[in-house]
């Protein structure tokens, strides 16, 4: 038998949400404050509630999906009785500061608390590829963890539920920066398709996430030793990518903002540093 879990709102993430706990032979409860939408999912299997509380009630994991934190505030706050001894996973998206006050206002109410973060599309809901992240109590998340595998890949940031938030933005920025440089390659090798610069890129990637496993270990020791491939070197070969942009009609802006934040550096003596020590000018935000 699968377990009972409760999806409250079924936007296009939540019916995603919910339609995968079906497929994986879950007993899966709906809820949506506009009614209408679960018909699809109860000819599969699910079972509508005709209350958000009814919906609580059928299940011991909560998983809400709505349009704001607010939303989900409004519609768990009258539940203090159905939610006691229940886990509520929050998929909600919101900005980091919302995930404590919620998770204070829930476990109030008696439960667990989880906030999550989906980092895929509905479309990839169900992907065990698609990463799903989690801050909030461990013991719910080692209690549910296989019921919320069905989604996607569940790894359990720490105890601070806003974690998973910030995690969402540092990674998306993490994306949108890849993306832009991958494109300002493409823009650069315009006499060649996209596709043969990607299959390249992709293979370039690899080198790349050796230099961030190492510089890693350097930012959390707090030194920087520029061994092969120091700040200098950095600096010298972003000049040529500055220069090359200009020279092929290709906006500069991406490559003269690495060439201004290694030359702060530089201009203070880190020269011979690894690129590992920008670290110290991204942390002060400021641009002295």
């Amino acid at each position: 038998m699968g377990a009972r879990v409760t999806v409250l709102g079924l936007g296009a993430m939540g019916t995603a949400l919910a339609g995968t706990f079906v497929a994986a032979g879950h007993r899966t409860t709906v809820w949506n404050r506009t009614p209408g939408k679960a018909d699809a999912l109860v000819a599969r299997g699910a079972v509508e509630a005709t209350s958000a509380a009814g919906a609580v009630a059928a299940s011991p994991l909560v998983v809400v999906c709505l349009t704001a934190y607010d939303a989900v505030r409004e519609v768990l706050a009258p539940l203090a009785g159905a939610l006691a001894g229940r886990t509520v996973v929050n998929l909600t998206s919101g900005p980091p500061k919302d995930a404590p006050e919620t998770a204070a206002r829930v476990e109030r109410l008696g439960a667990a608390y989880l906030d999550g973060v989906v980092m895929a599309t509905p479309s990839r809901i169900g992907d065990p590829a698609s990463l799903i992240l989690y801050g909030g109590s461990r013991q719910a998340f080692h209690d549910h963890r296989e019921t919320l595998a069905a989604l996607g890949d569940p790894v359990h940031l720490g105890t601070d539920p806003a974690l998973s938030s910030v995690y969402d933005t540092a990674l998306l920025g993490l994306m949108w920066a890849t993306l832009t440089g991958w494109l300002h390659g493409a823009a650069l090798l315009a006499e060649v398709t996209a596709a043969a610069y990607t299959e390249v890129a992709g293979k370039w990637m690899r080198t790349v996430g050796g230099f961030m496993n190492a510089y890693a270990r350097q930012i959390d020791s707090g030194t920087y030793p520029g061994d092969e491939f120091p700040l200098q070197l950095h600096f010298m070969t972003m000049d040529i990518l500055v220069r090359t942009s200009r020279a092929r009609g290709v906006d500069s802006g991406l490559p003269e903002l690495f060439e201004e934040l290694a030359g702060r550096a530089i201009a203070a003596g880190h020269d011979g540093d690894s690129y590992a020590r920008l670290i110290e000018y991204v942390r002060r935000g400021d641009r002295a």
